[in-house]
């Protein structure tokens, strides 16, 4: 079969199954808020339709575009979750098996080891899902100049985030100048739209340690505070995020990660201010909530 019979045959499947749901009305393309006028209340508008939105999700949709004042449009916790596999033993098919399921689910990374970053790259490409890669991992221990360095290879083998291990040791002996030139130095070895996440360790950090290395990340230009590596004596407790939060404020985002296996647990973290959540139990976590909620998945 050649493209433009696949093209409309697959278009011909999802307009059936779209007419064949009542939900799934026509959303007006005009608006009167458009031209200037006071809103109509005509309830064709995607913030009054989440109804229609909810069977694009189902139907493969990742994002959908609007105008301000969206709406109610429950926030879909897959779409939040790394989906992860750190594991020095993973195989090439486990990475391709992981990239699949993110593909599927709409997760909105795999995070990965360096060594895979092509690989899932090229495996994800036109599919909206990010590709994760750790720096100094796990222990953090690594010298400035090589996490720079690490962070310049990765990002041109195809890394969209850099998740970067804290020196601990740093933190702990109150260098604290230093632990901010290492952050910075992996902040400035990336360029615009490429994510840099601080894994803070919590379990290795007194609380008066987080807070330092909350505020030490904001000030060295970080996106978001993380809580473990995973490899740890620890993992990511709902404390430390609220905490977390609380020091970064409301700009800067924060990730959730070791532990999370379930979906009580993500549900948990996020309502304790949790932006993002490594799991490598993200399947677990999305299709928990499609039984709870006694239906086909949304994620």
């Amino acid at each position: 079969m050649d493209n433009t019979a696949l093209i409309e045959r697959v278009t011909r499947e999802v307009m059936a199954s779209l007419s064949s749901d009542s939900s799934a009305a026509a959303v007006s393309s005009t608006c009167s808020v458009e031209n200037g006028a006071d809103c109509q209340e005509c309830g064709q508008c995607v913030t009054k339709r989440v109804d229609f939105i909810e069977s694009l999700v189902s139907n493969g949709v990742c994002r959908i575009s609007t105008q301000l004042g969206i709406g109610p449009v429950e926030a879909k916790i897959g779409h939040m979750i790394d989906h992860t596999l750190l594991k020095p033993e993973a195989t090439e098919d486990q990475i391709r098996q992981l990239c699949q399921e993110a593909a599927t689910y709409c997760f909105a990374s795999v995070c990965i080891n360096p060594v895979w970053i092509e690989l899932c790259a090229k495996l994800l490409r036109r599919s909206g899902v990010k590709v994760c890669t750790v720096i100094g991992f796990p222990l953090g221990a690594d010298t400035s100049q090589t996490k720079a360095y690490e962070t310049r290879d990765a990002i041109g083998k195809g890394a969209n985030e850099v998740d970067m291990v804290i020196n601990v040791g740093l933190i702990k002996s109150r260098e604290y100048k230093k632990v901010k030139d290492d952050i910075r130095a992996v902040v400035r070895a990336t360029r615009p739209n490429i994510l840099v996440k601080v894994i803070l360790e919590t379990c290795l950090l007194t609380d008066e340690e987080k807070v330092r290395a909350c505020e030490l990340a904001v000030e060295a230009g970080a996106d978001f505070v993380k809580t473990s590596t995973g490899f740890s004596t620890g993992g990511a407790t709902v404390e430390d995020i609220a905490l977390m939060r609380k020091v970064v404020g409301p700009d800067i985002g924060v990730k959730a990660s070791g532990g999370v296996r379930s979906f009580e647990d993500a549900e948990a973290m996020v309502k304790a201010g949790a932006t993002r959540l490594g799991a490598s139990a993200g399947l677990k976590i999305v299709k928990a909530k499609d039984a709870t909620a006694g239906g086909p998945s949304n994620y």
